[in-house]
């Protein structure tokens, strides 16, 4: 069996009456190639590289806030891949699955194998109460104030501390979420001890990191370029996109119990699904229904649901529908 089918650490389908692609073609969908997981690594890296190489050689507002913008951008970008890999679909050797995998992650905070305990329990009890994501997204529409009030928030780095500690383990809290829809505190329950000393171990790396990398970056001269090209993204473009996903992937769905209606798929112009979906994360019906289907094979699935009319009704639409969703005025009890 293998090791990602234990009990305890499986991500399961979503069955609840979900469409049924066949067997052969989802075993197909599912074939991992590493050959494309390192062309994404490399693309996500080469795009960081070139904004930060460009910014050093013209510190100028005119090159430096468009590289802030960008950097944010590829921040979330390493958290998809990261999310591939806390699935174990990034590569196929387990080892350098989990090796790149934290490599990615650990710069922008997260420790992936503690997101992988948390983030199976969002995929196998979605809109549950052992989700833990459920105060992320619960409760919209709240209007267009609420929302702009939280992603303004955002941008002023006051919640990088929560989302932070999200993914060294802490649960989620929204104070504007009732206590019914909080994540229940047992919700690690059906999760193996190994995966929990994994995600602790993990998070000793993260610590290390982040208290290495800045006196690392002034040692070398380059303090001030660590602390506005990489930590000020980090802490406020990042946190709205971060934000934004999230609503957009769960918020103001129209059926929780249905798994084609409780997760949104985005479609749009490619620039801003670049920008705001990295790496086809924007498919996010078709990852809860076959989550053991790698990123660069979710667009061929979602063709393959659709030309079988296995969409019809589901929650797909386009990314400023969903916004005006979203951001619109809640219909009264």
């Amino acid at each position: 069996m293998n090791e990602s089918d234990k009990k305890g650490e499986e991500f399961r389908d979503d069955k609840r009456d979900r469409p049924a692609l066949p067997t052969a073609l989802i075993k197909q969908l599912s074939r991992q190639n590493d050959g494309k997981a390192w062309v994404s690594v490399a693309s996500l890296l080469a795009i960081n590289a070139a904004c930060i190489a460009a910014a050093l050689l013209w510190w100028t507002p005119w090159v430096v806030v468009p590289a802030i913008l960008i950097i944010a951008s590829r921040q979330q970008a390493c958290f998809v891949l990261a999310h591939d890999a806390a699935h174990y679909r990034l590569f196929q050797s387990r080892r350098l699955n989990d090796l790149v995998g934290r490599a990615l992650a650990t710069p922008v905070g997260i420790s992936m194998r503690t997101y992988r305990v948390v983030h199976r329990l969002h995929h196998n009890h979605l809109y549950q109460s052992q989700d833990p994501d459920i105060p992320l997204h619960a409760g919209y529409p709240r209007g267009r104030r609420y929302l702009i009030r939280k992603l303004l928030l955002d941008l002023t780095g006051r919640t990088a501390p929560k989302t932070f500690a999200y993914f060294l383990g802490a649960p989620a809290i929204n104070d504007d979420v009732s206590e019914a829809n909080q994540p229940r505190r047992d919700r690690l329950n059906d999760t193996t001890p190994a995966l929990r000393r994994a995600a602790r171990r993990d998070r000793y790396l993260i610590v290390a990191f982040h208290l290495a990398a800045p006196l690392l970056a002034v040692l070398t001269g380059h303090g001030l370029a660590y602390l506005v090209l990489w930590i000020l993204p980090l802490c406020t473009v990042l946190q709205a996109l971060l934000r934004f996903r999230a609503i957009c992937e769960h918020g103001a769905v129209s059926d929780e119990q249905s798994p084609l209606q409780a997760a949104r798929t985005n479609l749009g112009p490619a620039w801003l699904l670049w920008y705001l979906f990295p790496y086809q994360v924007n498919y996010h019906i078709e990852h809860h229904l076959y989550p053991a289907i790698p990123h660069y094979n979710l667009a061929a699935c979602h063709r393959e649901l659709r030309q079988r009319g296995l969409l019809d009704g589901a929650e797909v639409r386009h990314i400023f529908t969903t916004t005006a969703m979203v951001s619109a005025n809640p219909v009264p009890a």
